[in-house]
């Protein structure tokens, strides 16, 4: 895999990720590992009326994978819960200007971790 292969959105996103780190005071905790490329992610949600107020995450993986992660969090922050459910792996791809055909799997890695911490959200709430 070449860098010149991502787009310059990604690139940025990997050099730059935004919300990078752990919310000690999360009400919600989402991870994912995709067993294809060894990638794993850990989604941390704080929720206020219904609302996603912050979001961050921590991944071990490659380029991609820190860059889709990042690129949850920006598409996530701010929504409410029912549209953050609503955020798939294509949003994400499309979001980023694209990814290589190899590493598309890697948008999978954020939607899931993001659902799973929604649905810890609420697994904690009753």
């Amino acid at each position: 895999m070449d860098i010149e292969e991502y787009s310059d959105i990604v690139m940025d996103h990997f050099m730059c990720p935004r919300n990078m780190g752990v919310i000690n005071n999360s009400n919600g905790e989402g991870t994912n590992g995709d067993p294809d490329c060894g990638d794993y992610l850990t989604i941390y949600i704080k929720v206020e009326n219904n609302i996603i107020d912050d979001i961050s995450f921590l991944v071990f993986g490659c380029p991609a994978s820190v860059a889709t992660s990042s690129m949850t969090t920006e598409l996530s922050k701010k929504k409410t819960l029912e549209e953050a459910l609503k955020i798939t792996e294509d949003h994400i791809i499309n979001a980023l200007g694209g990814l290589p055909e190899n590493k598309k799997h890697c948008s999978n890695l954020g939607v899931s971790a993001l659902r799973n911490a929604i649905e810890d959200y609420y697994k904690r709430k009753v």
